[in-house]
């Protein structure tokens, strides 16, 4: 059975969302990770620490991570400086 949405390998980088890890503190040098990228195709694309075995047994209720998914963790302050460069609904 098809999933109701599949991520789209061929897409690309359209733009950072907020500002790089070493702007925010979260990085000593430019090309290091955590960073948040919307896609050409509108989708998002999260790059931070793979913490999936760790938090592995103790998911919320009704939370699931798929054979094909990461739980990814990124710094609080990232996302919160992406805010301003994500729509409204």
């Amino acid at each position: 059975m098809r999933r109701p949405w599949e991520a789209d390998p061929s897409a690309g980088f359209r733009r950072r969302l907020g500002g790089t890890a070493a702007e925010l503190g979260n990085s000593r040098l430019d090309d290091d990770c955590p960073d948040i990228w919307e896609l050409d195709n509108g989708d998002v694309a999260v790059i931070g620490r793979d913490l999936t075995e760790a938090y592995d047994g103790r998911l919320p209720a009704g939370v699931r991570i798929g054979h094909d998914e990461r739980l990814v963790i990124l710094p609080g302050n990232m996302l919160r400086a992406a805010k301003r460069d994500i729509p409204d609904a």
